[in-house]
């Protein structure tokens, strides 16, 4: 039986610790495939197949293996795997060992690794309120 979910959109509601950071963690397995929108208030990792949009306001994980078609917007972005579709870093975008990305990214920091693919235009900016030459 396949593991399909199609979404229009869907939230999900971010848990805390008495200090105020995020602990919610929304994890894609290798076998489960997303079609659509998905917002998270907290981490978001993949190891399946994604269509659509993600966006989260942690970082996001795209492990070795993933299959991603979409446009991708979270804190710190980690490719190590294949990744088709615009990228959003706020914070820093870490490109690992088999990750590959096609299509354009914007991010503050860049982490590119021997051996991995980037094709697009790359368009670099400082953090929001950070001090120049950081």
């Amino acid at each position: 039986m396949d593991n399909i979910t199609e979404l229009n959109e869907i939230a999900v509601p971010r848990a805390r610790t008495r200090d105020g950071n995020a602990v919610n963690t929304v994890k894609i397995g290798p076998r489960d495939e997303l079609r659509g929108t998905l917002r998270v208030e907290g981490d978001l990792r993949i190891e399946g197949n994604v269509e659509g949009e993600l966006q989260a306001t942690g970082d996001i994980d795209i492990e070795a293996g993933a299959r991603v078609a979409a446009r991708v917007e979270g804190r710190n972005v980690t490719v190590r795997g294949e990744l088709h579709g615009n990228v959003v870093a706020d914070v820093k975008l870490n490109v690992h060992g088999t990750g590959s990305i096609t299509g354009d990214v914007r991010t503050p920091r860049l982490r590119v690794d021997d051996g991995t693919v980037v094709n697009g235009s790359i368009t670099m900016q400082a953090e929001p309120g950070a001090p120049a030459g950081d």
